[in-house]
Formats: C-alpha cells, sequence, structure tokens
C-alpha cells in the first residue's frame, strides 16, 4: 500500500543544531506553540511565529518538501476554516487561526522530523513518570502514542488508494465509495493490531 511508507515529517538524521538540542526543550517548544495559539491575537505576529519555525524547519536538512508534505493534508480542512472565519469575522481573524494552526503543526513537525522516534516515546515515558503516583502507565502512554504514529500513515494511505480507486471508476463523488472502504480498512487494522498486542501480552493491565 503506498501510504504505508507515509509519515507525516518523519524522522530525519542530521547533525544540525535543532537535532542536537535537548528532547525537553523540543517537548517545550511545542508546548509554547500551541499556548501561544489561543494567546495571538495579531495575524501579524503569527506570520512571525510560523516564518521563524519554517526557518528552522529548513535548517535541519529536512527539505521544504517534507514541510509541504506535513502541511498538505490539513491544507483542504485549512481552506474551509478560512473562508467560513472570513465571512463570520473578517479576513484578519481567518488569517490568524489559520496560522496558529500551522504554528501548532510545523512545530510538532520540527519535534518529529530532528527526533528519531524511540527517543521521541523514551522521552514521553520520562515525562510521563512522576505521575505514577497517580496511577497513570508511562509504557502504556508511550505504547499507544507509537500505535498512533504506525496508525496515521496506514489510515492515510488507505484513503489514498481508496481514492483513487473510486476516481478510476467515476465514483470520486459518491461518499459511500470513500467512507465505506475506509472505515472497514481501518477497523480491520486495529483488530490486526489489537490481536498483535495481546499475542505479546502488550497493553494488558498487570494483576
Amino acid at each position: 500500500m503506498r501510504g504505508l511508507g507515509f509519515l507525516l515529517a518523519n524522522y530525519v538524521p542530521g547533525n544540525s543544531l535543532i537535532h542536537r538540542t535537548p528532547l525537553a526543550l523540543k517537548f517545550l517548544l511545542v508546548f509554547a506553540c500551541g499556548l501561544a495559539s489561543f494567546i495571538i491575537q495579531d495575524w501579524r505576529i503569527s506570520t512571525a511565529v510560523l516564518t521563524v519555525l519554517c526557518g528552522l524547519f529548513l535548517l535541519t536538512g529536512a527539505g521544504l518538501k517534507r514541510l509541504w508534505r506535513a502541511v498538505r493534508p490539513l491544507a483542504a480542512v485549512l481552506l474551509v476554516i478560512g473562508l467560513f472565519q472570513w465571512w463570520q469575522l473578517g479576513a484578519p481573524t481567518a488569517a490568524r487561526i489559520v496560522l496558529n494552526i500551522l504554528v501548532c503543526v510545523v512545530a510538532a513537525s520540527l519535534l518529529t522530523a530532528t527526533t528519531p522516534v524511540q527517543k521521541l516515546l523514551d522521552g514521553v515515558v520520562k515525562a510521563a513518570s512522576p505521575f505514577k503516583r497517580f496511577g497513570a502507565d508511562p509504557e502504556r502512554f508511550a505504547l499507544t502514542i507509537g500505535i498512533m504514529l504506525r496508525s496515521i500513515p496506514y489510515i492515510a494511505g488507505t484513503f489514498a488508494d481508496v481514492r483513487d480507486s473510486a476516481r478510476a471508476r467515476g465514483l470520486e463523488r459518491n461518499p459511500r465509495a470513500l467512507i465505506l472502504p475506509v472505515f472497514i480498512t481501518s477497523v480491520a487494522f486495529a483488530r490486526q493490531t489489537g490481536e498483535a498486542l495481546a499475542a505479546r501480552g502488550l497493553g494488558e493491565a498487570e494483576d
């Protein structure tokens, strides 16, 4: 399947300053960008922040193509959101909302493009460790994120394949021809993943 090898802003080996930045600071950057998306009220500030993040992304050596691949899946949704907000609240507000979303996407892509998945999951386990006293399971939390990172490209690839198949049959405007096969394939993938985890005793609560 075409989408099996597709992962938004996947890790790119390198020795840039961003690659060498401690994982905690990268997490803090993503958190700060997410918080800023609720605080920033001026589209010009959003533009400046997005420009800086895009510059940092390109400095990692990941390339403009990977940056576009990180944004492309959201392009249609952002267009709809932008047009609706423009109609409701005006162009400046619409631009601010769309740009703030892009700030979060690029910040997250900057993290995944400069951090190996295993190191990222180890960082999640370490960050969640203080919550053990409240009954949290850091390893299970990291396992959930790992499954999510594996599932997103699979479902994206499934949708792309189904869309191409429907277009070849002249059914690209038929919602059932697009949604139903993706739904069935996604459920089957979820069941296979669950069975594989159960066979290995992973994800089960300890006695």
